[in-house]
């Protein structure tokens, strides 16, 4: 795990002490909300539909146990008791006071934790695979470039008011990405050439929201040593040439729509002839350096454990349905990754309390070597789990309500906050997602039903990720009623499309039964229980599901 720096440490400090000042004049009446706005953007502070909601970054989703008991205590202190994991690997505070904030941002830099760039028009948090480090079918950790990445844009002169915000993603994975890297401004994909040398594969321009777009590619190869100087170069023309009199117009993935890939990328190219043989290169030594805070944990030497892990997926037990769906391969032998699945009945998608939290952080301690992965899809795991102790820790997951087995699973779903809190929304998430819990609730049918996605959205700004969902629900106003679009198809892995809406859209009381509609439509169709919902959709089209659904 990276460490602060010197520098590092007093930035935060100084950035906090430097917000006190501001949210104490505009508390007195000096600055006006309008005037306060852009300062409180800058860190990570938003105006929702009830309060302020502070947004903190966690860097590629990695947290050490004791910055997990500093959110606990942050949430119990500061808060109504709980946090909110988001799809961008941070966490959300719902219900800060404002005069408190500065105080939060003090504690956070306890534990080298901030809330910067996390929200305004610049290089938001770099996220990954939530199994970076681990995973079986990586072909490097990429977490260290996350890293360099992160220091490149943290206060970058030149990029702290882009036309627009901007989202990098990293995936180490050949076979699956589990980090949407093709839904991003910009995705990294980590690759070897013919001659065995480690570099990158880039898309740009991707991204949901109102005109949702899958990236394109623009370099098969990037050197290593070109990471950074090639970002800025993509950085510097969209700088310049994205759109800044339309906010709806103003991401990257319009510019490159507008430009096309030829033109983009060779404007990209002659930006990058000028410095990519400046101080912008990475050398082996920072790589090496970067790379010896991700060094694998001091692992025991242990037997392989895939038989006997296999044995427990196959029990029809409680045990074995969570080993099953929550249970993942892990490159060392003896050793698991697991996720704890934040997708209980008793609460939203993402929500933890203050002691769910604490209890993670000694689970992590107890179980692991104290880090914690928070993923895009609102779950958390921990990463270094002895396989033989999986049965223990799925005791003490059962009674922390964290247990739940439907990792990948129709009820695993992805919810924004909604009408709920926010004041961009459309419609309510919340309770459609419980609704969906409560009625698919039988493990067995989620496990027939296989792998898939739901993402639910209140607004079209896509923070629930509804565009590219297996399935995708999408809260909008329909003459002042709160109404939902289905849509079916979206995937957000390598093979990336966004679903398409199947017709009309529904009432808050219909639109649980089309769901049903649409998985019974499924069943029915598919060739084999081993053919996926996507699979059968992409060989069908839409229009069975239209008649399934609709009856026409």
């Amino acid at each position: 795990m990276y460490k602060y720096s010197e520098y590092d440490s007093t930035l935060v400090r100084e950035r906090a002490q430097q917000f006190r000042d501001q949210v104490s004049r505009r508390l007195s009446g000096e600055l006006t909300e309008d005037e306060f706005k852009p300062l409180r953007l800058q860190n990570g502070l938003y105006l929702q539909l009830h309060a302020y909601m502070l947004r903190v970054a966690i860097p590629y989703g990695l947290l050490a146990a004791q910055q997990m008991r500093k959110l606990a205590h942050i949430a119990r202190t500061y808060d109504r008791g709980y946090g909110h994991f988001t799809t961008r690997q941070n966490i959300q505070f719902n219900w800060p006071e404002l005069e408190q904030v500065p105080t939060i941002l003090d504690e956070l830099a306890e534990v080298e934790m901030h809330a910067i760039q996390t929200s305004g028009n610049c290089i938001r948090n770099t996220t990954t695979d939530h199994l970076a480090g681990v995973a079986r079918d990586e072909l490097a950790d990429p977490r260290p470039y996350c890293e360099m990445v992160r220091q490149w844009s943290t206060f970058h002169p030149e990029f702290a008011f882009l036309p627009r915000k901007f989202k990098i993603a990293f995936t180490g994975s050949a076979d699956s990405d589990r980090a949407a890297i093709r839904l991003h401004d910009i995705g990294i994909q980590l690759v070897e050439n013919e001659d065995g040398e480690l570099g990158f594969r880039v898309f740009v321009g991707g991204g949901m929201g109102r005109t949702p777009k899958v990236g394109k590619l623009v370099r098969e190869f990037l050197p290593r040593q070109h990471l950074i100087s090639y970002l800025e170069a993509i950085l510097r023309v969209y700088n310049q040439l994205g759109r800044r009199d339309n906010i709806y117009k103003a991401r990257i993935k319009i510019l490159v729509d507008a430009l096309g890939v030829p033109e983009f990328s060779a404007l990209v190219e002659k930006e990058w002839e000028e410095i990519r043989e400046s101080s912008l290169q990475v050398t082996d030594a920072e790589v090496e350096r970067m790379q010896a805070f991700f060094a694998p944990p001091a692992y025991e030497t242990l037997p392989d454990s895939d038989a006997a892990v296999a044995g427990m997926q196959a029990e029809d037990t409680p045990l074995g349905q969570w080993a099953r769906n929550n249970v993942v391969p892990h490159k060392q032998s003896g050793y698991s990754a697991v996720v704890l699945s934040l997708k209980s009945y008793a609460s939203p998608s993402g929500d933890l309390s203050d002691k769910q939290m604490e209890a993670v952080a000694d689970l992590s301690e107890q179980y692991g070597f104290g880090e914690i992965i928070v993923t895009h899809t609102q779950d958390l795991v921990l990463p270094d789990v002895r396989s033989d102790a999986l049965e223990a820790l799925f005791t003490a997951l059962v009674d922390l309500d964290i247990a739940t087995p439907n990792h990948n699973r129709l009820t695993d779903l992805i919810c924004c906050p909604g009408l709920d809190f926010c004041n961009l929304a459309n419609a309510r998430s919340i309770p459609v997602a419980q609704e969906i819990r409560q009625r698919f609730d039988d493990i067995d049918y989620l496990d027939d039903l296989g792998e898939m996605s739901l993402k639910i959205s209140g607004c079209i700004n896509a923070c629930g990720h509804h565009h590219v969902g297996t399935i995708g629900i999408l809260g909008i106003d329909k003459r002042g009623e709160e109404a939902y679009q289905l849509m079916l198809g979206g995937s957000a892995g390598h093979d990336a499309s966004l679903g398409k809406v199947l017709g009309q859209a529904f009432s808050r009381e219909e639109i649980v039964p089309a769901l049903e509609k649409a998985l019974k439509t499924y069943v029915k169709l598919r060739e084999s229980p081993e053919e996926t919902f996507i699979e059968t959709f992409r060989r069908l089209g839409d229009k069975p599901f239209r008649e399934g659904v609709y009856g026409a």
